[in-house]
């Protein structure tokens, strides 16, 4: 029986999974179709995480449980208690380790660094379900259910990850040659994480007993403006920076009858102030050495120009 699971096929997952098989781990995959274009040798099952009676029989015998499994934006108050439970009573049952591959809108408006101490302030649905899941699995560790830990990324890119922020908006449009489309304040700092690197935080935080009962902020690399980081992909193909910001009013009226804008909206804080990831506790306990933005982002181009 593979040693790691890992729940969601999804650009984390993918890479997680990549991440375990370049060190020789035999892995997992879990999603709900059990189709997905995983590492060669990998394991994709088709199960429901949310279905417990499931979610334990594709955990048996796994040592790392690795959740990284997610539901249709604007209703995660709908998919993701039930899919945290689930995947509890999965790894609870393998008496495996459980990591949990987290964003960070839990905190909430955040004046100021993002330290792993900030209180949770959620202020709408999706910030509160991200709260309240988290708080479920801390409160299962402490309880003795099962050992787990919390790894915190930002808006991430990478391979795979077309929905992201920095993703179908920015990498697929640069390619074609035109103008990125940006939310907020493009001239505020932003941290921006590389998938891979999450993927690599997520796999430390699974071989290292004293991150349990823990939340931790994955390493990325330097925070720049999302200006600074739109030149940075088009100076990679050679080419002025063009962007193309979404006007607010309009974010603002889709948000009363489409729930992905209104999730989008929840969140506009994050792009309208310095949104400052601190990674200090991480690479004070573990180390760290995040990819620097200029190779990651060409490796994201070559990923987009062959998909």
């Amino acid at each position: 029986m593979p040693q790691n699971v890992i729940f969601g096929t999804g650009p984390l997952g993918l890479a997680v999974a990549r991440q375990l098989v370049a060190a020789g781990k035999e892995v997992r995959l879990v999603n709900r179709s059990g189709n997905a274009t995983a590492p060669q040798g990998v394991d994709v099952v088709a199960a429901d995480g949310a279905d417990v009676e499931a979610s334990r029989a594709v955990c048996e015998g796994a040592a790392v449980v690795y959740h990284c499994a997610t539901g249709a934006y604007g209703r995660w108050a709908e998919f993701l208690p039930p899919l945290m439970n689930g995947i509890i009573e999965g790894a609870a049952s393998a008496q495996a380790k459980l990591v949990y591959g987290d964003n960070l809108y839990a905190y909430g408006p955040v004046d100021g660094p993002i330290t792993e101490e900030l209180p949770n302030h959620p202020i709408g649905p999706n910030t509160r379900t991200r709260a309240e899941i988290a708080n479920t699995l801390m409160s299962a560790h402490t309880a003795g259910r099962v050992r787990a830990t919390i790894g915190r990324g930002s808006d991430f890119y990478g391979p795979y990850a077309r929905q992201s922020t920095a993703g179908d908006g920015l990498f697929a449009r640069a390619l074609a040659g035109k103008p990125a489309q940006v939310l907020g304040d493009v001239d505020t700092p932003h941290t921006y994480t590389f998938i891979d690197d999450f993927a690599s935080g997520l796999v430390t935080l699974g071989e290292h007993d004293e991150s349990l009962g823990q939340v931790w902020h994955v390493p990325s690399a330097e925070t720049v403006t999302t200006r600074r980081f739109v030149e940075m992909v088009f100076a990679k193909l050679g080419r002025p920076a063009k962007l193309r910001p979404a006007p607010k009013l309009a974010i603002a009226l889709l948000a009363l009858f489409v729930p992905p804008m209104a999730a989008v909206k929840e969140t506009s804080y994050q792009r309208e102030h310095p949104w400052v990831v601190d990674h200090s506790k991480f690479s004070g306990t573990f180390g760290s050495n995040p990819t620097p933005h200029a190779p990651a982002i060409a490796q994201t181009l070559d990923w987009f120009r062959s998909s």
